[in-house]
């Protein structure tokens, strides 16, 4: 069986990222740090059941929107808790749930309840909540069930 692992190139801040996540969400650690010397080279951290590798490989990569990290969350307090943890110090809000880290990393905070009401067999309502959802940033359930009952 494979492991399919998603692995973030740093300039020269993989220890410093790795401290950070593993200090936004909840059941999360640091597994392994690789040094050579003195450096950082990189290492590897865990979130929930993911596992993350990390290198200090150079300014020469950056991260784009083209790939993110997708967080599924139950609550508006969960959205409200990373969403504020992950854009403070330089992070960068976006739309429809969309934000960019201080580290440039592009991540999607998204309530199932989203997921739920766009399914709806009523294509009427499901379309308002996509409609509502397009004027957003961080993503409001309330407004989101609003637009639904309308």
């Amino acid at each position: 069986m494979h492991n399919v692992t998603p692995f973030l190139w740093f300039n020269n801040q993989a220890e410093e990222a790795m401290t950070f996540y593993t200090s936004v969400f909840k059941d999360s650690e640091i597994t392994s740090i690789n040094r050579v010397g003195d450096k950082v080279f990189g290492g590897s951290f865990r979130i929930e059941d993911r596992h993350f590798h990390t290198l200090n490989g150079g300014p020469m990569y950056q991260f784009t929107p083209a790939i993110s990290l997708y967080v599924n969350c139950e609550t508006q307090a969960e959205v409200d808790e990373l969403w504020d943890k992950l854009t403070a110090n330089g992070g960068e809000p976006g739309k429809c749930g969309w934000l960019k880290d201080k580290y440039g990393l592009s991540w999607q905070i998204i309530p199932s309840a989203l997921t739920r009401l766009m399914s709806d067999k009523d294509a009427k309502k499901a379309n308002q909540v996509v409609q509502a959802m397009l004027q957003m940033g961080k993503i409001d359930i309330q407004a989101l069930q609003d637009a639904y009952n309308r």
